[in-house]
């Protein structure tokens, strides 16, 4: 019986419900149900749904959805209690000293996909999703339960308000619909898309409804047209098989409006012609016959029980030219292949021989093992949701191995897509590719049939750019995964080294491990190796660091920074001043000179001379005071060093801090200080460095301008001096 079209079931007494089940299996465990219709109907005595029905209508339509789909009576059981723990006092330990640990292990997985406490929607969903994976790895059944669930409960819609129908119809199309794809169960996974269809376009599910039932008896005739030729081909070569048409999904027929930009008048192929034999050899029988009755269209032939579909659905798909010259899709299988593809996963059944783990070698659930693979790497809710319903809803190729094992993966995929989904390391050190014995780029777009060799290399490792070449969620994330720990290594050596540095330059002695992870703790950061990062990364100053593991003698130099400078100043005089010697002078912060650059030197009141650029603005303001200007020149060695302040507008992205300081690695500059702000869109740097003179300076420069993610970089002219 049709779960889309078959009575709907109220709330039978246990009597009718029973003789409901058994119309779909004989087998039933009748004792077992009775005994979960009864505990789940006291437990639930006396709740109401939204609609007003009694709660247990929705308990026995689940269960009665499960025996829709053949599944065995203690899936069918915990249907009928797997929401008491959720909505009723019985707990988890009742339903096993009731039914036993395997029931109730069914009932506590269906409960955890359902409970979840985290902070947003888009986090709520994502956990939900996550134990959804790893209760699928532990036992099938309990997506089964879950999906009978969320069929009932979108038959039941309605009574919900707009905002929440729109929410549960998109989550539905976008995810458990195409999970009952995965598993093959295509009866359930048309009921969801129509369903979903009906709330998040009313106003086309109806239009399209309405021109369905406005057209039945002249789709009728036009089926007859193609059956009774085909029948009487068949029964005269002495094939036996079931010929019938089937009419395509309401979800369907909008999708092809909408590619095809075409009126429901102009889909033609709203059905499609379904053949049912014993045999495979007979499939291809079928077939011959089909081509000498109906002319081939030429386009759209597939062999999918050579090449099965990744979810197990075999068939022979064939497009030919019928009455009128539309074009209809003739579908040919075995009976068994038919089952596979009606009922998908629970058609084997794979809980008569008592196995409910997903088997590794069940190249059926392929696509869970690398979702379960892949999701272990995903930190960001978000992305992990938008890879999730990129991996369930795609089309596929199948590609081979040079040793002949086919592989499928979803459209568009390239050669580092199919590298990673040999394994890993082959990807992350993937450094050509063969396709059809040519080598090809790595960005290539595979299709169905093709020949791929992968060429390694141990010297081999993804580069960011990667990232536009791979579509697969499995390879992105391992590539993204391989950056992540690479930059983090690299931005802990690079932050450890900054420290050193500075700590060396202030005479000061490198902390201790227990210093520095109290002062990681005090920060937020739960090891050494992260406070490093963040150092390295931009996301903690040095200077900020300093004053939390040293705050003594970060207070005596509080006053000025660039106090160590004028006293080197002073000792290698590094100025000279006409007509004065031994008189104290400091570096203007607000330009901050470098030798090479016109300077002029200013008496202020009280802190002796401050040495200007004489293009700075505040020392052209200073000329109205002639009597304090005095002539300097440079008097420097080849050894000493100058402070000057960078400031540069670069991409809001990880990183990107430690890329500049390695572009300055060839340039000898010790960096004194580095950060970075993020903003909407970019990000703002700042660093502290010493030079030499001004040609080193324009060096510098220039080595940040080229960095990649740069998008502007000056040297700073700090702010007002003190006169």
């Amino acid at each position: 019986m049709p779960v889309s079209a078959g009575k709907r079931y109220g709330l039978a007494n246990l009597a009718e419900f029973i003789i409901a089940v058994e119309t779909f299996n004989a087998n039933i465990n009748v004792s077992l149900l009775k005994r979960a219709f009864e505990y789940a109907e006291k437990a639930h005595k006396d709740q109401k749904r939204i609609s007003g029905d009694p709660y247990m209508l929705h308990a026995v339509q689940t269960a009665l959805i499960l025996a829709e789909q053949h599944l065995d009576s203690a899936t069918m059981a915990a249907g009928l209690l797997h929401d008491v723990v959720e909505d009723t006092d019985v707990t988890i330990k009742d339903i096993e000293k009731e039914f036993g640990t395997e029931i109730a292990e069914l009932v506590d997985g269906v409960t955890r996909i359902s409970t979840y406490s985290a902070q947003s929607v888009v986090e709520s969903q994502a956990e939900n999703f996550r134990k959804m994976l790893l209760s699928m790895a532990h036992d099938i059944r309990v997506i089964l339960i879950k999906l009978a669930d969320r069929l009932h409960n979108m038959r039941t819609l309605d009574h919900l308000p707009v905002e929440k129908q729109m929410r549960i119809a998109s989550e539905t199309y976008e995810v458990y619909a195409p999970l009952a794809n995965r598993f093959g169960m295509a009866k359930i996974k048309w009921e969801l898309e129509d369903l979903s269809l009906k709330y998040l376009q009313p106003e086309r599910y109806a239009d399209i409804m309405s021109k369905i039932n406005e057209t039945v008896v002249e789709r009728e005739a036009f089926v007859a047209e193609i059956v009774k030729p085909l029948s009487e081909a068949f029964e005269k070569s002495g094939l036996k098989a079931s010929i019938k048409g089937r009419a395509k999904s309401t979800d369907s027929i909008s999708r092809k409006m909408e590619t095809k930009g075409r009126e429901f008048e102009e889909i033609y192929d709203l059905f499609a012609i379904r053949i049912i034999v014993d045999t495979v050899g007979e499939c291809y029988m079928a077939l011959g016959l089909v081509h000498q009755i109906l002319k081939p269209s030429g386009i759209g032939f597939d062999d999918y029980i050579a090449n099965p579909k990744g979810n197990g659905y075999q068939s022979l798909h064939t497009n030919v030219i019928g009455p009128k010259g539309r074009l209809v899709e003739i579908q040919i299988r075995t009976r068994q292949m038919h089952y596979t593809a009606e009922y998908g996963i629970a058609s084997h059944w794979l809980y008569k021989e008592g196995k409910k783990e997903v088997d590794p070698s069940d190249k059926q659930f392929n696509w869970l093992r690398e979702v379960l693979d892949w999701q272990k790497d995903m930190t960001n809710p978000a992305e992990f949701l938008e890879y999730l319903k990129i991996d369930l809803f795609h089309d596929e190729v199948f590609v081979f191995t040079p040793q002949g094992e086919l592989k499928h993966l979803p459209a568009n995929s390239t050669p580092l897509d199919f590298a990673f989904s040999v394994h890993t390391n082959i990807g992350l050190h993937c450094s050509g590719a063969r396709v059809n014995g040519k080598l090809v780029p790595l960005g290539t777009k595979l299709s169905s049939g093709d020949e791929v060799e992968i060429l390694t290399s141990p010297n081999q490792e993804p580069s960011r750019d990667w990232l536009k070449l791979v579509s697969t969620s499995k390879a992105r994330s391992k590539v993204k995964r391989f950056l992540r720990l690479k930059g983090f290594e690299q931005s802990v050596s690079l932050g450890k080294e900054m420290i050193e540095k500075a700590l060396r330059k202030k005479k000061l002695k490198f902390p201790t491990e227990r210093q520095l992870t109290d002062c990681a703790h005090a920060l937020s950061y739960t090891t050494v190796e992260s406070l490093y990062a963040a150092v390295g990364q931009g996301d903690v100053s040095v200077v900020h660091l300093q004053s939390k593991l040293f705050p003594v003698e970060e207070e005596a130099t509080k006053q000025s920074k660039v106090k160590s400078f004028i006293d080197r100043a002073r000792g290698s005089k590094g100025i000279r001043i006409q007509g004065l010697d031994n008189m104290m002078f400091r570096f203007a912060q607000c330009c901050q000179p470098v030798p090479g650059e016109k300077i002029i030197g200013f008496i202020t009141r009280g802190r002796g001379m401050s040495i200007h650029r004489s293009d700075c603005a505040v020392a052209l303001r200073m000329t109205e005071d002639a009597e304090r200007l005095i002539d300097v020149e440079w008097d420097v060695g080849k050894d000493d060093e100058f402070l000057v302040r960078i400031e540069m507008v670069v991409e809001d992205r990880k990183n990107v801090l430690r890329d500049v300081l390695d572009s300055l690695s060839a340039e000898d500059v010790n960096i004194r200080d580095a950060g970075m702000k993020s903003h909407e869109g970019y990000a703002q740097g700042q660093l502290v460095i010493e030079i030499r003179n001004l040609s080193h300076l324009e060096r510098v420069l220039d080595k940040i301008r080229r960095t990649k993610g740069v998008q502007s970089v000056w040297r700073s002219q700090g702010g007002k001096d003190e006169q």
